[in-house]
């Protein structure tokens, strides 16, 4: 009994889970409340649709812009370093959106934010590789955005909330320190190798062999393999193609319900909120299916590319459907049922950046993310100038997106999700 007791391992790898969920917390919430806040930034600054979409964009743009380089940070520092300091950095510049005074302090401070936010989830998708056993990741995957979407999903009410007793600008400071707290736990417990945490045991470090190969730094990143593989790119388009009509449920969305529907503002943030919180479920779902399926047919390939094609697939008919439907209610289900599909994805997408990237999981995934965000980018941008050029014609908006949904399912037609960047085996019948 002792010696079980002896060799059964520790898991301290779990709360590398937990911090995670805590950081998608924290992360969506500093990212999805200018959304709510969006109707009063126009009224006090003057801004036009068109302009509050160029506003809505910076921080896109600067976080796609700089997803590489947290990346390759977290491959060559580690993310012990590299998470501390982008988290007291994004969190700052949170509060200094409650500060801005016009169109050009609005946009300098949301790319600033962007620019700190990029880090986040390569960092954690390295510390993924290095902390968890093969196994565990895509679930872990599938934990972490289903937490980043309930964040995302519940900030509209909490900002309504909070309007009770602050205004809008109080608001954005009170989130920015949130961070800051996560930032210093997270750097006193956490460590790039789990040899080097005192919580960690043999039996455990067992698990988790070769992770003093992905902890060890590693900054000579093959960029030839990484910039001209055809794979690579599909994986990058169909991630673009998944972050452009998802960033219109965290920007433009709140604004659509109350010029359509004309809704009281907490019916409005609870609505707002439905597709981000389907989407966590669709997250979680995915991550949690997607082994079991894995096992019993054999073929890690094939699983990721059904969820691929089927939430695409599934999205695109959802969004455009939505936006036909005359009811509010009805109409943000379809949307919420959209976002579920969406979300199918995210797990095989990210597991695909662990298992293809390897030791260079952190860069990957950060490319990835980067393209993501570019194509996320563009849906503000491209929203307010189409509502400017068609006198608010919303359902341009859904079309343009299920269209792009489409485009997502024909790149899973071909990714090979699996085989790695450095060509060592892969386990088909791992999940």
């Amino acid at each position: 009994m002792v010696e079980r007791l002896i060799t059964r391992p520790t898991r301290a790898r779990h709360w590398v889970i937990v911090f995670a969920v805590a950081l998608s917390v924290i992360t969506y919430i500093d990212r999805v409340c200018i959304s709510q806040a969006t109707p009063l930034i126009m009224r006090d600054l003057g801004l036009d649709k068109a302009s509050m979409g160029l506003a809505l964009s910076a921080f896109a743009w600067a976080y796609a812009l700089f997803e590489v380089p947290g990346g390759w940070l977290a491959d060559y520092m580690g993310p012990r370093r590299v998470l501390m300091r982008i988290v007291i950095w994004w969190s700052f510049f949170t509060a200094a959106t409650g500060w801005v005074k016009g169109l050009g302090s609005l946009v300098t401070v949301r790319a600033l934010f962007g620019a700190g936010e990029a880090g986040c989830y390569p960092n954690l998708t390295k510390a993924f590789t290095t902390w968890l056993p093969q196994d565990e990741r895509v679930r872990a995957q599938g934990i972490t955005w289903m937490s980043s979407r309930w964040g995302g999903a519940f900030t509209p009410l909490l900002v309504v909330y909070m309007y009770n007793f602050m205004t809008w600008r109080q608001t954005f400071e009170f989130f920015g320190a949130l961070g800051v707290v996560w930032a210093l736990v997270f750097f006193w417990w956490y460590r790039d190798n789990p040899k080097d945490h005192k919580s960690v045991n043999s039996a455990e470090l067992a698990l988790l062999k070769g992770s003093e190969h992905t902890a060890s730094g590693h900054g000579n990143v093959p960029w030839g393999k990484l910039c001209f593989s055809p794979n690579i790119w599909l994986l990058w388009l169909q991630y673009a193609a998944l972050a452009y009509p998802w960033y219109f449920y965290i920007t433009w969305l709140p604004t659509y319900l109350k010029e359509s529907y004309h809704l009281e503002p907490q019916k409005a943030a609870v609505l707002a909120g439905l597709p981000l919180f389907f989407g966590g479920i669709g997250s979680f779902f995915g991550g949690w299916i997607s082994p079991i399926i894995a096992r019993r047919i054999g073929s890690v390939t094939k699983t990721r590319r059904f969820f691929g094609i089927l939430g695409f697939c599934m999205a695109s008919a959802l969004l455009f459907i939505s936006g036909h439907i005359k009811d509010p209610v009805i109409a943000s289900l379809f949307m919420g049922f959209a976002s579920f599909s969406n979300d199918l994805v995210m797990p095989g997408s990210w597991g695909a950046c662990m298992d293809i990237g390897g030791k260079y999981a952190g860069t990957l995934s950060g490319s990835m993310n980067m393209m993501g965000n570019f194509g996320g980018a563009l849906a503000p941008v491209i929203t307010g100038y189409v509502l400017q050029a068609t006198n608010n014609n919303w359902m341009m908006s859904f079309y343009i997106g299920a269209a792009v949904y489409l485009i997502g399912a024909v790149c899973w037609l071909f990714i090979d999700p699996v085989s790695p960047l450095e060509g060592s085996s892969m386990t088909e019948a791992h999940p």
